[in-house]
């Protein structure tokens, strides 16, 4: 009874994806940056930036051990 209303985050997984490749590469426009913002969940971007994180850690290993 705030009046105050949360805004509904509706971001798709697949959007939520995207975000976080972009981050992690560096390349990211201010605009886009905001709709993000507004648009995805907070638990989502860390639970992908976990996996993805998770992911380059792996092929990386995995490189290592294919070339020595």
């Amino acid at each position: 009874m705030n009046g105050a209303a949360k805004p509904e985050r509706k971001g798709s997984l697949l959007r939520t994806m995207r975000a976080v490749a972009w981050s992690l590469i560096g390349l990211r426009k201010g605009s886009d940056y905001q709709q993000d913002v507004e648009q995805l969940n907070p638990l989502h971007i860390i639970a992908v930036g976990l996996v993805a994180i998770f992911l380059l850690v792996a092929a990386l290993i995995l490189l290592v051990r294919w070339i020595v």
